[in-house]
């Protein structure tokens, strides 16, 4: 910011507030007008953002402890003086500063911007206020956009896949974002550059994404690996069998179901998992024997003689054991 600036500009008058304000009373009011005034508040209407320019411009200024107590400085030094281009002119530069470079008593004398410099880093222990620094202290450059935090529903394919979305902020303004392959039910994903606009012509902030996944019917996410319940007759897990599986993306796979599996057991098919740059998982496929609900009088007939061809054998005889010596 130029020196002008400095004299010219009232910060605590611009936010309303006193000269020994508080930094937490700073940081409210701020905060108020700051909603009061934002761009995506009050879209299309120049007044309000010039308002939010001159309330971000007095808040980076206040907010900050040394530029704060600079700033009052400059102000309680000023007093009416202004400075003036090249040293020339009744009531500048010279009338402020003459004595100190041996100009004074009507005498005319021309100051460079190193003497410039070198004076105002006499008086506030740096010399920054040159014309490459963009203003005191580097003050006076574009300020970055806010970071704004949004959530979004996807299905479970869409995550699974990733996709292209519109979303719609809580200001009412859309944008669109890509969703990447795999995400997870309830992670958040960063999109550098979709946050809020900067009040002057900076970069804008960014946007933390938060994705909830809807669940399945068949499928469900465990990491990268993909789980499936797979219903088995009896007759299939106690002789064996080759069925049929679903996978997620893709026709079904032939998953071979050896004699004597039990409920419970779980078989992996490699690679129909989820896929994402950290790698690939697996379809883990449980199997659930299905019991018959109704038998006819012949199929009971049959089970009874199945079951009395059997060895006499107790399947909990071992839990009952653990139980009574645990």
């Amino acid at each position: 910011m130029a020196s002008q600036d400095w004299f010219d500009k009232d910060f605590y008058a611009v936010l309303g507030v006193t000269k020994n304000v508080s930094d937490a009373e700073l940081k409210k009011t701020y905060r108020k007008l700051a909603r009061q005034f934002h761009p995506d508040s009050n879209p299309g209407d120049a007044a309000a953002e010039a308002r939010f320019k001159e309330i971000s411009e007095a808040y980076s200024v206040l907010s900050d402890k040394e530029q704060r107590a600079e700033y009052d400085q400059v102000r309680a030094m000023g007093s009416g003086a202004r400075f003036t281009a090249g040293g020339a002119g009744q009531g500048g530069f010279e009338d402020v500063f003459g004595g100190m470079f041996g100009g004074g008593g009507g005498r005319r004398t021309s100051y460079t911007q190193s003497d410039f410099d070198d004076l105002l880093g006499g008086v506030f222990g740096s010399g920054q206020f040159g014309r490459s620094t963009g203003g005191f202290r580097g003050y006076g450059g574009p300020q970055r956009g806010a970071d704004a935090t949004a959530d979004t529903t996807l299905d479970f394919g869409t995550a699974i896949r990733g996709d292209t979305v519109k979303l719609t902020m809580q200001s009412g303004r859309e944008t669109t974002v890509k969703i990447p392959a795999g995400v997870a039910d309830g992670q958040k994903i960063k999109l550098k550059g979709k946050g809020l606009p900067s009040p002057d012509g900076g970069e804008p902030g960014d946007l933390v994404l938060t994705v909830k996944v809807r669940k399945h019917p068949v499928f469900e996410r465990d990491g990268l690996n993909l789980r499936i319940d797979v219903p088995v007759t009896f007759a299939e897990a106690a002789l064996g069998a080759t069925i049929e599986v679903p996978t997620f993306d893709g026709g079904p796979v032939k998953l071979r179901i050896a004699p004597g599996t039990p409920s419970g057991r779980v078989l992996r098919v490699k690679g129909k998992g989820v896929t994402t740059a950290k790698g690939t998982g697996d379809l883990l496929a449980t199997v659930e024997v299905a019991v018959p609900s109704h038998l006819s009088a012949g199929a009971r007939e049959k089970l009874e003689e199945f079951v009395a061809a059997l060895p006499a054998e107790n399947p909990r005889e071992d839990l009952l054991a653990k139980a009574r010596n645990s």
